[in-house]
């Protein structure tokens, strides 16, 4: 087990919020505290953190950073780009004692020293794309499923004569029939409102639709260019949407050590939950809950279409298992087996040795 004691002399906890960062220096042979500085989430900002740090953590320091894809993304690139070390802590328990921001930084520098594996900050470039596409179709799908359920819900109880004109047709078919619905003139205030609203809703799905159809081929064509985009391609059940959101959780190699802390980060690892002479697990409630989902999304499709995991599904069946512990064991495996994939492909060639030179 290889501690952040054993390769440096300083670690700096970091608190970052909206609009200030609070650093605490750890001396980590005697673990106290050797210094405090808050100042403001900038650029100036974070050059007079940097400054501080050097001046009062001189030699072999480390950040420790919780937050490094949201309020500390900023202060994270001017430290990389100053060739400091950081590493990503994640939000765990709070004590119920006393709280505030210079509090919680000494308390992510000691939650760095604790912690046996320490994760390197996640990157930018075509992570953070991937990232920025994936989390944008997820709100456009809400929108476009919440606006859908109202024109459902506004055709039911709309007059007779209009209900008559779209009930029983395709969704697309609506949406063309509401667009061509006009006022007679004498109509009565309910049937102009109706058209109204029917049409704006309509408008409205049309826009999500566009939205969806244009992010879609820009979220494909971001995947094909990651080294291991391909490879998750070509895996049954893994679409670009899974593919993607493997890739943004994985984020680049060194920040998940293993295929086993990968299902961790999945959710998709049981938990041990043993009594006694009873043995038992028991399911994950956390980790990255997103990545799970695309993990489910997978193991339901092979499921369906995939002949290999099919037969594991009857093996499994036949020793008493049911379809939910089998969907759960094939994320397991899933997790495993794409982590490989992954880390397969984005491997550093070795670098050719010219034996006739000598080199």
């Amino acid at each position: 087990m290889v501690m952040l004691a054993e390769h440096y002399d300083f670690v700096i906890g970091g608190d970052p919020d909206r609009d200030t960062i609070d650093l605490a220096i750890l001396d980590t042979v005697t673990g106290g505290v050797r210094g405090h500085l808050a100042d403001r989430a900038d650029g100036l900002g974070y050059l007079r953190l940097l400054a501080w740090a050097r001046e009062h953590a001189p030699g072999r320091r480390v950040w420790a950073l919780e937050g490094t894809g949201s309020f500390a993304a900023g202060l994270v690139m001017v430290l990389a780009e100053a060739g400091e070390d950081i590493v990503e802590i994640t939000g765990g328990k709070r004590s119920r004692g006393a709280k505030n921001d210079r509090i919680d930084a000494v308390q992510a520098a000691r939650t760095a020293l604790a912690q046996e594996d320490q994760a390197a900050p996640r990157e930018r470039g075509l992570r953070e794309a991937l990232r920025q596409i994936l989390v944008t179709r997820q709100a456009v799908l809400v929108s476009r499923t919440k606006a859908i359920n109202e024109l459902k819900s506004l055709i039911v109880v709309a007059p007779e004569h209009l209900r008559a004109q779209l009930r029983g047709l395709s969704l697309i078919k609506q949406l063309g029939r509401v667009e061509q619905l006009r006022s007679p003139t004498g109509a009565s205030v309910e049937h102009r409102i109706t058209i109204l609203t029917l049409q704006s809703i309509t408008a409205r799905i049309r826009f999500l639709l566009a939205q969806t159809a244009e992010l879609d081929p820009e979220l494909l064509a971001l995947v094909k260019s990651h080294p291991a985009g391909p490879v998750l391609l070509a895996e049954p059940g893994v679409g670009p949407v899974a593919a993607a959101q493997l890739l943004v959780s994985w984020s680049h190699r060194g920040r998940v050590r293993s295929e086993a802390a990968f299902a961790t980060l999945a959710g998709a690892a049981p938990l041990e939950a043993s009594s006694g002479q009873r043995t038992r697990h028991r399911l994950s409630r956390g980790g990255d809950r997103d990545l799970n989902r695309a993990l489910h999304t997978i193991a339901i499709t092979r499921l369906r279409c995939h002949q290999e995991s099919r037969d594991y599904e009857a093996n499994r069946t036949v020793q008493g298992k049911t379809h939910r512990d089998v969907r759960r064991s094939l994320k397991r495996i899933l997790a495993r087996r794409l982590y490989r994939r992954i880390q397969a492909a984005t491997r550093q060639p070795t670098p050719s040795i010219n034996l006739a030179h000598g080199a």
